[in-house]
Formats: structure tokens, sequence, C-alpha cells
């Protein structure tokens, strides 16, 4: 078999682009090998098994989602960051569901310490969250509301799950006003 370059980070692109493709679920390393020509064996001198890779896969989608977030929310504040940061979640659930997949399995707490992607998720997330007052434990709880609130939203839509005539997107935009709303005016 040809040499064809083989590198971690080859087979997690490839892997982020499967997973566009064929779903999450169906990342593995024989349809990686296969995607490469070359034999399964051949892909653990990069990668040490099937959940290192997508480990490493939910790395890489969470940092491409976050420098979208951060561009989306680069110099805004309040509503107006709120608003972007939403759109930014969304428009890259549906544009990547295989990717945006990966970014929603627990990743072991060393793994994430040690990324700068995840520490940059939090420096986007809390700053964009501290405009509205808060602090600890109540940035923790926000954060909790706003990512079940955009992927409960995102899990549905994606799935056709709104059946009603109202459009999505007009909810959509309801939804951030009522997060905003609770935000601004968080329990103290």
């Amino acid at each position: 078999m040809a040499r064809v370059g083989l590198t971690a980070d080859r087979l997690v692109a490839a892997a982020a682009e499967l997973a566009d493709e064929a779903g999450f679920e169906n990342v593995t390393l024989s349809a990686l090998a296969r995607r490469f020509g070359v034999k399964d064996a051949s892909l653990y001198s990069h990668v040490r098994n099937l959940q290192d890779l997508r480990t490493r896969l939910a790395l890489y989608a969470g940092a491409e989602l976050v420098e979208r977030i951060a561009a989306a929310v680069a110099g805004r504040a309040g509503k107006e960051a709120l608003a972007a940061f939403a759109g930014a979640y969304r428009e890259y659930a549906l544009e990547r569901p295989g990717r945006y997949a990966a970014t929603q399995i627990r990743v072991d707490q060393d793994l994430v310490a040690d990324s700068p992607a995840m520490r940059r998720t939090a420096e986007v997330t809390y700053g964009m969250l501290r405009a509205y007052g808060l602090e600890e434990p109540d940035l923790t709880d926000a954060v909790r509301l706003l990512r079940s609130t955009f992927h409960g939203y995102c899990a549905l839509e994606s799935t056709g799950g709104f059946g009603a005539s109202r459009d999505v997107q007009a909810s959509w935009d309801r939804a951030v006003d009522a997060l905003h709303v609770a935000l601004a005016h968080w329990p103290r």
C-alpha cells in the first residue's frame, strides 16, 4: 500500500468530515482506514483507540465552535452578545451536525483543563455572562441554562421536531429574548 502521510491531525480532520457526512456514531477506525485506503492497524500509531479518536474529535470540534462564537461576540455586550453567541452556536450545530454531536460527549476533565480551546470556551462564555453582573455560582447555573436551551432547541430543530406552522427562526429569536430577560433579572 502507498504511504498516505497519516498523522493524528489528518485523522481527526477526516473524522470530522466523516461525522458530518455519516453521523458521529458512524465514526469508526475501520471507516477512517477505508477513507485513507489503509488497514485499521495503520491508524494505531496515531491514535490509541476509538475513544481516543472521538475525544480528539470532540476537542477539535469544540475549538471550531468556540472560535465561531468568539468572532460573533467580539465587541458586543448584553443582549447583542447573547444573540450573537446563540446564533453562532445554532449555526454550527445545524451546519456541522456530526462535529456538533462530538462536542456533546463527556471528555475527561484533565484533558479539558489542558485544552486551550476549552479554556477559551470558558473565557468567552463567562465573559459574555459577566456583562449581566453574574458571579459564581450563578455563572455556572447560567451556563447550564444556556447550554441546555441551545442544545435542546438545536436537537429538536435538526430532527424536524418543531411541527407547528410558526417560523422556527422567530421562535429562536423569542427564546433568546427570554434568556436575555432571565439573565438580566437573575434571582440574587
